[in-house]
């Protein structure tokens, strides 16, 4: 696998991109479903926006690193950071500009953000900067030396909100995987001493998230699933070749 922190201008473009606040977000969201789209041969990537500075645990630097390895767990193509202050992402000129500037180089068909409500403010304010500089990056005059790009295909990862998913992935076959990447974030799912009052064990995290992946999958007959919202209708070709039983 090639340097997954290759600069951007470098990069091939990304059949899909997962943008996230903070490094281990995707791990627990999306990222059964990257590992299954990097295994059928797609070139994925992910940007984090942050380096989770103003987290209990670890450090910016130390998260990074973390990231790196996870990185290689999930087959990424590409993975970067942009360092953007944590707890204080604000959606303005200056955030949607950058992003979209990044979004032009490396063309995603496919952007996988946040879900737009949330309990960490980081979170859905990352989906409204990246939401908004995916439209920005496709207009032409943006920037005059970088041909525009907009992705095609914006999806939300809804795991963590109540509602009603648009389709759930079977992730069964990368579950194991998905937690292993999860896991390279030693400072935040090892069983330190500090911040032991705020933060499951490893144990327990691991039992919190089957969970979750268990119920998603149930709803399609699978073992483990991971849940996401469209905004737009999805089409159907073939009524007779669709899955999922009904009786």
């Amino acid at each position: 696998m090639r340097d997954p922190n290759e600069p951007f201008e470098n990069l091939r473009p990304l059949d899909i991109l997962a943008i996230a606040a903070h490094p281990d977000d995707v791990e627990q969201t999306c990222g059964g479903t990257l590992i299954r789209m990097a295994e059928q041969g797609y070139r994925t990537g992910v940007l984090d926006l942050t380096a989770g500075d103003m987290g209990t645990r670890g450090t910016p630097d130390l998260r990074i690193e973390e990231s790196k390895r996870a990185a290689g767990e999930m087959l990424l193509a590409w993975r970067q950071n942009l360092r953007w202050p944590d707890a204080r992402l604000e959606n303005n000129i200056g955030a949607r500009m950058t992003l979209a500037g990044v979004i032009r180089r490396i063309r995603p068909r496919t952007v996988i953000l946040p879900y737009w409500s949330g309990r960490h403010p980081d979170h859905y304010r990352a989906c409204e900067i990246a939401y908004e500089a995916c439209f920005l990056s496709g207009l032409k005059r943006l920037e005059e030396d970088v041909p525009p790009h907009r992705p095609f295909k914006v999806l939300y990862s809804s795991l963590y909100a109540n509602v009603t998913p648009s389709f759930v992935v079977d992730i069964t076959r990368q579950f194991e995987r998905r937690m292993t990447a999860l896991f390279q974030y030693r400072s935040q799912y090892g069983d330190a001493p500090e911040g032991s009052a705020l933060f499951p064990s490893h144990a327990e995290i691991e039992e919190r998230l089957a969970s979750i992946a268990r119920f998603y999958g149930n709803l399609i007959g699978v073992k483990y699933g991971e849940p996401f919202v469209v905004k737009e209708m999805i089409e159907i070709t073939d009524v007779v070749a669709m899955p999922v039983r009904s009786i």
